[in-house]
């Protein structure tokens, strides 16, 4: 079907007409006044301006911004803008005005302000400034002392986030080797608490060193408390572990890691597989709170201790690195006769030594047959001489001694009858 002639006129001046409005050129407005900055809190920093004198009266006014390196572009009708950041460094905003939302159009001179870091010495502040948020109960912040400050300085937290009214102190400061640390009590207070931030700042008493600032989004840095096994069975040669989750988390916010070791083989494995995880209808009895894991491959007729860990995952938060510490260890499995496995361990050292006596006569034996001892030729003329000569000195004092003994005797004789005679 054709269109009539004056339709497709009509239909082509319209499109002429609307090119024409989308190419003309926009007219330039003059710059924002009044461009100030200031401080909230600890770390909100707040943009204020004035809107442009003598702009036109046919222009809506936007105002495009953004901050240092063109970081954060932003096209809005309001005369402020807003930002938590760390104070450790200079920040600039830069504020321009346009008559469209549109980031094509040409925005007035930019204008320029800036704040700039707290005064001190950059080397006195604290170092390694970290926070996390244990259990979505209380938050550990630790930090390292700066190069140039004393080892004895007295270190003040203070911290703020949306649910309080005024800027708080932490109380509980103490020392963790060489980290300092302090906690403060923070829990969730509704469904939207973890989408703010907490900003925290640190310096000293005396005001000698320059203070450090930290913003801690409050959907990163999470670290659960460690879960807890209730029981542990084997059905079909199959071990389930049936664990419950930390207090303030549920099952789809959490990673599961269980670690199985066998005493006997020494294995070691560790799961970490989602499909591990099995239906609650599997098992006996009330489940409720519980998460059930099946663990194949585990040798039911020996001891096997099990334990298992958690940590956030990306479905409800940003940081998923922060592991709980491990749950209490629980066995499982039949364990060693100690009486047999002490008999086996004393017996196997007194067989080896008296395997290795025997081998040493037994070398020391084939040792004399392989290798017989060779004889002394002198020697053996020396014994048979040396007997001999012996002999003869023996025979040759034997002699002398019976001559003696004679002549004594004799003597004896003869005196005892010169006796008799002369009576």
């Amino acid at each position: 079907m054709e269109l009539p002639a004056w339709l497709c006129g009509l239909w082509a001046l319209l499109l002429f007409a609307a090119s024409c409005g989308n190419t003309a050129p926009t007219e330039i407005q003059p710059p924002v006044m009044n461009l100030s900055v200031s401080v909230e809190n600890l770390c909100t920093v707040i943009w204020t301006w004035n809107p442009p004198e003598g702009a036109s009266p046919n222009c809506s006014l936007w105002y495009f911004s953004h901050f240092g390196n063109k970081q954060d572009k932003k096209i809005a009708p309001e005369t402020h803008r807003s930002k938590e950041v760390p104070l450790n460094e200079k920040i600039c905003l830069q504020v321009g005005s346009q008559c469209s939302a549109n980031e094509s159009d040409n925005p007035s001179t930019l204008v320029e302000k800036c704040i700039l870091p707290p005064e001190g010495d950059p080397e006195s502040a604290v170092t390694e400034l970290q926070c996390v948020w244990h259990n979505l109960s209380y938050m550990k912040c630790t930090w390292l002392p700066g190069r140039n400050t004393s080892p004895d300085t007295n270190y003040t937290l203070y911290y703020w986030h949306n649910s309080l009214g005024k800027i708080l102190q932490c109380e509980n400061i103490y020392r963790e080797g060489q980290h300092s640390t302090c906690s403060f009590t923070l829990t969730k207070l509704d469904s939207s608490f973890d989408q703010y931030s907490v900003q925290v700042m640190v310096k000293d008493d005396a005001g000698k060193i320059r203070p450090s600032f930290n913003i801690v989004p409050l959907t990163s840095y999470v670290q659960p408390d460690p879960p807890h096994i209730k029981s542990l069975s084997f059905q079909n040669g199959v071990l389930y572990v049936l664990g419950k989750n930390p207090q303030n988390f549920g099952r789809t916010c959490l990673f599961y890691q269980v670690e199985v070791n066998n005493s006997q083989t020494g294995a070691h494995f560790i799961f970490s597989d989602e499909k591990l995880i099995c239906d609650n209808s599997e098992i006996e009895g009330n489940l409720e709170g519980t998460i059930c894991f099946r663990v194949p491959g585990v040798p039911p007729d020996t001891l096997n201790t099990v334990r298992m860990r958690v940590k956030t995952n990306t479905l409800c938060y940003e940081n998923n690195e922060l592991w709980s510490n491990w749950s209490p260890v629980m066995t499982i499995g039949k364990k060693t006769n100690a009486t047999l496995y002490t008999t086996i361990l004393l017996i196997i050292p007194i067989i080896v030594a008296g395997a290795i006596i025997v081998l040493l006569l037994y070398l020391k034996r084939l040792k004399i047959i392989i290798f017989p001892p060779i004889p002394d030729p002198g020697k053996i003329f020396k014994e048979m001489f040396g007997d001999q000569n012996d002999d003869t000195l023996h025979w040759k004092k034997y002699d002398i001694y019976e001559k003696q003994t004679k002549e004594e005797t004799d003597s004896v004789v003869l005196i005892e009858n010169l006796k008799r005679t002369s009576q």
